[in-house]
């Protein structure tokens, strides 16, 4: 008699999950970047090797050099719906999503352009099922002053975002740099999450200006916290959630970190698996689940508390988080395992 026990994979996939770490520029796969492309009247790139990167810095290089041809209103729009669609299939039923508009801006593609894009898909993907938020990033390797003014561009569209957030290239770009943006953001009902990537110069006290200086709602990545234990009573103290994301880690530092995530997990603190830039770092939230859950040994019991945990970290209304736990709750009772 065949067994009725999921695999591990299927398990996952039919899990109700938010994504709470997902940046829409870095959902562009190859085939899109060609069409794009070519629809944009741009050199087609050459998709035939694999991205080449072994460090943030690397990484970046290549992740701007890509999303150039992102151009009009419909190249945003017709990104995140492909993402959305792939969301769907991989059991995600809310997304809080990054998007970054000074790598747009800065090349001469309109703002409007880009907004206008990203909130069609967001609006357009509740026929799919899923609840789709936008997190509006500033770029930390360009001034203040920039994020400042995008800010401002943004702040009379502020009903199109949930949140404003802080991504690139970490190295001499300190959350505290950006206090003032936040300040501002959060006095306009925006809420607030910084990115803490992995192994960086000076990750500590990065994170203690994001969670106690900026009073960040939330923290991405940011797993280097288990080197200080009163920062982690911290975290849980104030239930600022990370969003972590081990394929990710894998490949811009030396694992994909699954020791500190399964300490954190155990300390209390409201750990979350995400995607991160699913296109270049080789898997989507369920390629991410399992990728955790094989290295570190985790049972099922634990892979439902990373998806409750999704929910909890994210900016849902307090009777939508009920709604999206019940429905967790109703498939692990329904489901064997």
């Amino acid at each position: 008699m065949p067994s009725t026990v999921p695999s591990l994979h299927d398990f996952v996939r039919d899990l109700p999950k938010c994504e709470l770490h997902v940046h829409l520029e870095g959902t562009l796969e190859p085939g899109m970047r060609v069409a794009l492309a070519a629809r944009n009247g741009l050199p087609v790139p050459d998709v035939s090797t694999p991205y080449d990167f072994d460090s943030l810095t690397s990484f970046l290089s290549v992740y701007y050099a890509a999303m150039t041809v992102l151009v009009q209103e419909q190249d945003f729009y017709d990104l995140a719906m492909a993402y959305v669609r792939t969301a769907r299939d991989n059991g995600v039923i809310r997304v809080e999503a990054f998007f970054d508009p000074q790598a747009h801006t800065s090349r001469g593609v309109p703002f409007a352009s880009v907004i206008s894009g990203y909130s069609r898909a967001a609006a357009d993907a509740s026929a799919l099922g899923i609840d789709v938020g936008l997190i509006m990033c500033f770029l930390r390797d360009l001034s203040a002053e920039s994020a400042m003014a995008t800010l401002a561009e943004a702040l009379p569209l502020a009903d199109l975002l949930i949140g404003v957030g802080l991504d690139s290239d970490e190295l001499g770009n300190p959350p505290e740099k950006f206090r003032a943006v936040f300040d501002r953001a959060r006095s306009a009902g925006l809420r607030v999450t910084v990115h803490c990537d992995v192994d960086q110069q000076d990750s500590i006290t990065h994170i203690r200006q994001a969670a106690v200086g900026i009073a960040a709602d939330r923290i991405d990545h940011g797993s280097n916290v288990v080197e200080d234990p009163a920062l982690v009573q911290i975290l849980v103290d104030r239930r600022i959630a990370l969003t972590t994301c081990p394929l990710s880690n894998a490949l811009v530092a030396d694992s994909m970190k699954s020791r500190e995530i399964v300490e954190l997990l155990h300390a209390g603190v409201n750990v979350t698996v995400n995607s991160d830039d699913p296109a270049y770092f080789g898997g989507y939230i369920v390629d991410n689940y399992v990728a955790l859950a094989e290295d570190a040994g985790l049972d099922d019991a634990a892979v439902v508390q990373l998806a409750r945990n999704s929910f909890l970290g994210s900016w849902a209304s307090e009777d939508d988080k009920r709604r999206y736990l019940s429905a967790v709750e109703e498939f692990v009772a329904t489901t064997t395992a």
